[in-house]
């Protein structure tokens, strides 16, 4: 089942300040905008909506871990890098093998990754076929001085996986494996990484904020996956909602995946 992250949806309840944030901070453009609702991206790939709506989310709700950022290259890391030090406040940074990362939060405390991958010969594997992740710091120097000076994201930016706040990885493991079919990619305490290919993770799972209620209010909203056939998994899950040229599911959280035909 090859296919790749869509956009992405968020409930936020300062739609004015989220916006400057996307675009200032992240480097995405404004595509359309209303009182109610705000569409980012690069160009023409819509990526990201922010809808006004709901209350703060709650400390036991599952839902959104951080939507990932993938950029084309080492120079435009680099550039998101000086854009968070110069207008927010940089989490951590990251080596993982296969990609290197900078983490931050959005004022309305959603988790961001912004990364770029290693090319893939360079990703190690294990026996089995799997990636190998790890957690390693990542110097600053150099990739501050791989910055080429753009102040937006690049042609070729896109939402390279998001990961999720899980109440259980059993219960994650069945409906994102067994019923909508992604692989498993990489497993490690408290998480699951998968992808409808051989990608390192287009979906991660965790349950390292011990999350345990489900996802209703403020944060995401839902998420979108681009595949082959999205009608191959009706056979595979309960409840599923016809929309447009794809399908709408639910995991076993209340979180809301949409499958659209590629």
């Amino acid at each position: 089942m090859p296919g790749h992250v869509g956009r992405v949806a968020l409930r936020v309840t300062d739609l004015d300040r989220m916006a400057a944030f996307y675009e200032d901070v992240i480097g995405l453009k404004t595509l359309s905008r209303d009182d109610e609702r705000a569409v980012l991206g690069v160009d023409d790939p819509l990526l990201i909506l922010l809808r006004s709506d709901r209350p703060a989310r709650g400390p036991d709700e599952t839902g959104l871990f951080h939507t990932a950022f993938r950029v084309p290259s080492r120079a435009a890391l680099g550039d998101a890098l000086n854009r968070i030090e110069s207008a927010w406040r940089l989490d951590g940074a990251s080596d993982h093998h296969v990609s290197e990362a900078l983490y931050l939060t959005d004022p309305e405390e959603n988790g961001i990754e912004v990364y770029c991958d290693r090319p893939r010969d360079e990703w190690p594997t294990t026996d089995d076929g799997r990636v190998e992740m790890d957690t390693l710091p990542l110097a600053l120097a150099p990739l501050r001085a791989a910055a080429d000076g753009a102040g937006r994201c690049p042609s070729g930016t896109d939402v390279g996986h998001v990961h999720l706040e899980v109440s259980g990885l059993d219960a994650a493991r069945s409906f994102y494996v067994d019923g909508l079919g992604l692989n498993v990619r990489a497993e490690m305490a408290g998480a699951l990484f998968l992808a409808t290919d051989d990608y390192h993770h287009h979906v991660g799972c965790n349950v390292w904020n011990g999350r345990s209620a489900p996802a209703t209010n403020r944060g995401l909203a839902w998420i979108e996956l681009v595949v082959d056939d999205p009608a191959a998994i009706r056979s595979r899950v309960g409840s599923v909602t016809t929309r447009g040229d794809g399908v709408e599911v639910t995991d076993p959280d209340g979180i809301t995946i949409r499958l659209r035909r590629a």
